[in-house]
């Protein structure tokens, strides 16, 4: 069965902009599917969220994933930033989890690791490296590009696809000890 088609859908969550992208896995080989940005409106918490839930179950809709991946919060300096951020983050995960779907988290250290090879890397680094893994004309925008990464780094190890063992495990200089 390792050879079965999975299409994932990676999400990098944000108050103002929400980025997805959607690949799909086929044995060793990944395929692009889609990506793009949902922009909140101006508006107050419950109507950003509203708009990012309805949004990413559009997009759950027309894709039909059978995971997903999420890219944990990190502790910003400003501890008000990390909570609103942590709400979109939950909303982005309810809209996967009242489809039945599962839900994987990677921190960005993960993920920069699993596509550059880099725990550090620059944005332009991952969106680069997301161009040249998936066969893109361009560079996707920066939100999308994490996106994409999240689903790539989900489909070269994540759970249930390539199943590296990472429980009782840490992550130090990206990688894992």
């Amino acid at each position: 069965m390792a050879d079965a088609t999975i299409t994932i859908l990676g999400i990098d969550p944000g108050l103002r902009v929400t980025g997805f992208g959607v690949i799909r896995r086929n044995g060793g080989k990944l395929a692009y599917v889609s990506s793009g940005c949902i922009k909140a409106p101006e508006t107050d918490l419950p109507g950003r969220l509203k708009t990012i839930l309805e949004c990413l179950r559009e997009v759950i809709e027309q894709h039909q994933p059978q995971q997903v991946a999420i890219e944990k919060v990190f502790v910003n300096v400003n501890p008000q930033s990390t909570l609103l951020l942590g709400q979109a983050r939950g909303t982005a995960i309810c809209a996967a989890v009242l489809e039945n779907l599962p839900v994987a988290e990677y921190t960005a250290l993960q993920v920069k690791q699993a596509v550059v090879g880099n725990g550090h890397a620059k944005k332009d680094q991952v969106q680069e490296m997301v161009r040249r893994l998936l066969g893109l004309a361009g560079n996707p925008g920066a939100d999308a590009a994490d996106a994409l990464a999240c689903a790539i780094c989900h489909a070269h190890g994540g759970q249930g696809l390539g199943a590296i063992a990472t429980a009782g495990y840490r992550v130090r200089k990206g990688r894992l000890i």
